[in-house]
C-alpha cells in the first residue's frame, strides 16, 4: 500500500525507473546462469513484479490518463513475458516466491483493467496489442486463465500458491459481465469438463494433505458459477459436469461396509469424503437459483446424503472430518435467494429437513459421549456443536418446511433436532458461549427463533435447561457484540410475552368454548420461574441498567421486552424504584420520581403494539430526562446472575 502512494507521486518517473530496472534482471534471468546468481534475480524479479503491481493498483480513476496508461501498458507487457519464461521452466522447478507475486500483479491489474466499468480503449490495451497481439479483452481473459491452470496443475503442493490462484479465479467469475466472457473460451471449458485429480493434482488424495483439501471449496464455487452461465435446465449437461463426483462417491460406496468395516475406516475412503464435501459446499453456495438447486439435492438426495451421514457416525470423533461434512449441510440448508421455493406439491422441504434431523442428531449423539480438554474444547466439541446450531438455524429460518406437519403426522424429526440442540447446549460450559464469537452468534440467532416460533418447545424444558436459557440470555444483553444484545432482547420479549398471555389467560374469569380441546403446553416455563422470581427480578434490573447507565445503542431493542418485564415484577419495579428515588440528594429526589411516574403514563396493563409504541416513546423520554442525573448511580439487585444457576 504504501508503495503504490509512493509511486502515485511522480508515476512518469516511476514507471521509467521499473522498466529499466525490470529489463536489466529480466535480460540477465532469460540466460542459463550459476544457480545463486539464479536466486538473486528471482528475488530481484519478485521486488519488481510486486512494485509493479501495486503502482498499477494504487491508480485511482480520476488519476487515469492515456499516458499512464500507456506506461501501465510497457509494465503489462513485460510481466506477461516473464511470465512465459517462467511457465516454460515450470517442469525443471520454479521460484514460488515469483510466482506468488504474480499473482498479487494481475489482481491488482484485474481491479483496473479488467471488469465491468473498464474502458477497452485504453492505451494499456493498444500496448498488449502491438507487442503481445492480445487485441481484446477475451485474449487477455484466455492468458489469465491458462495463468491459473498452469498453476493448479504445477503448484499443487503449495496451499499458498492454490489459494493465491484460485482467489483470482473467483474474483474474475465474480462479475456479472466477465463470467459471461469466461464462459466462452476453451480453457474455461477445459476446466468445467476436466476438474479431476489427473489435470490437477491437488484433488486427489494421495500425496495431498486434509488442510490442503480446503481450496477445493474455493475452486467449485468458482466453477459453479460458470457452469450455471449457460446451464439452464439442461439436465444432461449437469450430470456430465458431476461425473468426477459421481464416481469419487462411488467409489466409496464401494468400500462400505458395516460401521466395524476396516476398510471403509482407510485412510483414503476419509479423504475422499474430505474432499467431496468441500467440493459439493463449493457447489451449493454457487447454486443460488431454485433450478440449479434442485439438480443438486435430486442428485445428492437421498443415496449419496446416507453416505454423508454414514461419515459422520464414523468419524464424528475427528474433526478434519466432520467439519467440512458439517458445513456442507449447513449451506444445503441455507434459502440463499429463495432457492429453496419448492412447489405447493413438492415434499422435499420435508426430506430436506429430515436428512438435517439425522445429521444433527448422529453428530450430536455421539459427540456428547467423549470427553476433551480444556485446550482442545473448541477445536474437537465446540465448532461441530456450533455448526450443528447454525444447521438448525438455517432450516428453521429457511421458511422451505411446515413444521406443523411433523408432529401432526407423528414424524419426530423436528423434535428429535430440537431436543438435541438442548442437550449440546447443556453440555457447553456457560463461559463459553460468549468467548467464541461464532458459537455465541449461532446461538443466539437460533435462540431468537425458537423463541419466536417454538416457544411452546422452550416452555416444556426442564428447569436446568430453563435457568441456562435465562442465564444466557442475561449475559448476552451486557455483551460487547451489538447483534448478540439485540437479537437477547427480541428473544426475552417473545419469552416475556409468551410468559405474560399464559398468566393472563390463567387467571382469566373468561369462559372459553366448551367444544373446544384446550391447547396442549406445559406450564413448567412458569412453574420454575414462580418458584424463582428472583430470575425475572434480575432480567428487569438488567435491562433497566444498561438502558440507564450504558451507552445504549439499541434503545428501541431494549425497550421491547421491558414493558413485559416490568408488567410481570410490578412489585420488583416498584422497590427498584423506591431505591434509586432514595440514593439521590432531597432536592432531586421529586423530579425523579416525576419521571418515573412519566414512564408508565398512559400504559395499560397489556403488550398491544400501540401500548408497547407508548412506551417506546416514554422510555425514550425517561432516559433523556434522567441520564445526565443518574451517571455513576447503579441499580441494586439482591441477585446475581450467577445465583440464577444454583
Amino acid at each position: 500500500e504504501q508503495l503504490s502512494v509512493i509511486g502515485s507521486c511522480e508515476y512518469g518517473k516511476t514507471c521509467q525507473l521499473l522498466v529499466a530496472h525490470f529489463d536489466r534482471a529480466a535480460a540477465a534471468y532469460s540466460v542459463d546462469t550459476t544457480p545463486q546468481q539464479t536466486r538473486v534475480l528471482q528475488g530481484q524479479l519478485t521486488w519488481l513484479v510486486y512494485i509493479i503491481g501495486a503502482a498499477i493498483g494504487g491508480r485511482a480513476s480520476v488519476n487515469t490518463c492515456d499516458e499512464n496508461d500507456a506506461m501501465d501498458g510497457e509494465l503489462v507487457c513485460r510481466v506477461l513475458q516473464l511470465m512465459d519464461l517462467t511457465d516454460s521452466r515450470l517442469a525443471r522447478g520454479g521460484c514460488e516466491k515469483l510466482e506468488l507475486a504474480m499473482m498479487s500483479f494481475f489482481e491488482q491489474f484485474r481491479k483496473i483493467y479488467v471488469g465491468e466499468q473498464v474502458q477497452k480503449n485504453s492505451k494499456v490495451y493498444r500496448r498488449l496489442s502491438e507487442v503481445l497481439g492480445l487485441h481484446e479483452e477475451s485474449q487477455l481473459l484466455s492468458v489469465l486463465m491458462r495463468k491459473i491452470i498452469t498453476n493448479l496443475k504445477y503448484w499443487g503442493g503449495s496451499e499458498q500458491m492454490i489459494a493465491r490462484t484460485l482467489g483470482l479465479l473467483s474474483d474474475l467469475s465474480g462479475g456479472y459481465s466477465c463470467v459471461r466472457k469466461l464462459v466462452k473460451l476453451d480453457e474455461v471449458q477445459l476446466m468445467l469438463t476436466h476438474h479431476t485429480a489427473e489435470h490437477f493434482p491437488f484433488l486427489g488424495i494421495t500425496g495431498v494433505g486434509t488442510s490442503e483439501m480446503r481450496c477445493r471449496t474455493m475452486l467449485y464455487t468458482a466453477l459453479g458459477r460458470l457452469l450455471m452461465v449457460e446451464l439452464g435446465e439442461d439436465e444432461d449437461k449437469f450430470h456430465a459436469f458431476m461425473m468426477p463426483l459421481t464416481a469419487a462417491f462411488e467409489s466409496i460406496i464401494g468400500l462400505l461396509g458395516p460401521p466395524e468395516s476396516p476398510i471403509f475406516a482407510s485412510e483414503d475412503a476419509k479423504k475422499t469424503l474430505i474432499g467431496l464435501a468441500r467440493d459439493l459446499r463449493g457447489l451449493a453456495f454457487a447454486f443460488n437459483t431454485k433450478t440449479t438447486y434442485m439438480m443438486l439435492f435430486d442428485w445428492i438426495y437421498p443415496c449419496y446424503m446416507q453416505i454423508l451421514l454414514r461419515g459422520i457416525e464414523l468419524w464424528f470423533a475427528e474433526p478434519t472430518v466432520t467439519t467440512p461434512v458439517l458445513k456442507l449441510t449447513a449451506e444445503l440448508a441455507q434459502n440463499r435467494n429463495q432457492r429453496l421455493h419448492f412447489d405447493v406439491s413438492s415434499p422435499n422441504g420435508i426430506l430436506l429437513f429430515r436428512e438435517l434431523s439425522k445429521v444433527i442428531c448422529a453428530y450430536g449423539s455421539r459427540i456428547l459421549t467423549i470427553d476433551v480438554s480444556k485446550k482442545q474444547m473448541y477445536s474437537m466439541k465446540l465448532k461441530g456443536i456450533s455448526l450443528c446450531f447454525s444447521i438448525l438455524k438455517a432450516a428453521l429460518c429457511g421458511n422451505y418446511a411446515n413444521f406443523g406437519v411433523f408432529r401432526l403426522y407423528g414424524d419426530e424429526a423436528l423434535d428429535n433436532a430440537l431436543n438435541m440442540f438442548v442437550k449440546l447446549l447443556l453440555s457447553i460450559p456457560q463461559n463459553d458461549l460468549l468467548d467464541y464469537p461464532k458459537l455465541s452468534q449461532t446461538y443466539y440467532v437460533l435462540l431468537e427463533r425458537l423463541a419466536q416460533d417454538h416457544m411452546p418447545f422452550l416452555a416444556s424444558l426442564q428447569p436446568e435447561a430453563t435457568l441456562y436459557i435465562l442465564c444466557s440470555i442475561s449475559e448476552g444483553l451486557t455483551a460487547l457484540d451489538t447483534s448478540v444484545c439485540t437479537g437477547c432482547c427480541a428473544t426475552l420479549d417473545h419469552i416475556v410475552t409468551y410468559l405474560f398471555k399464559q398468566l393472563v389467560q390463567k387467571s382469566s374469569n373468561k369462559v372459553s368454548n366448551p367444544r373446544q380441546p384446550p391447547p396442549e403446553s406445559s406450564n413448567m416455563f412458569i412453574e420454575v420461574l414462580q418458584r424463582r422470581p428472583e430470575i425475572m427480578q434480575q432480567l428487569l434490573a438488567t435491562v433497566l441498567n444498561v438502558i440507564m447507565f450504558e451507552d445504549c445503542c439499541n434503545q428501541w431493542s431494549m425497550s421491547r421486552p421491558l414493558l413485559g418485564l416490568i408488567l410481570l415484577n410490578e412489585s420488583q419495579f416498584a422497590r427498584i424504584r423506591s431505591e434509586m428515588i432514595a440514593q439521590q440528594p432531597r432536592d432531586k429526589q421529586a423530579q425523579l420520581a416525576q419521571w418515573f411516574s412519566g414512564l408508565m403514563q398512559g400504559i395499560e396493563p397489556n403488550l398491544l403494539t400501540k401500548n408497547r409504541d407508548r412506551f417506546t416513546q416514554n422510555l425514550s423520554m425517561f432516559r433523556r430526562d434522567i441520564n445526565d442525573l443518574l451517571k455513576g448511580t447503579a441499580v441494586n439487585t439482591s441477585s446475581s446472575v450467577n445465583d440464577m444457576m444454583t
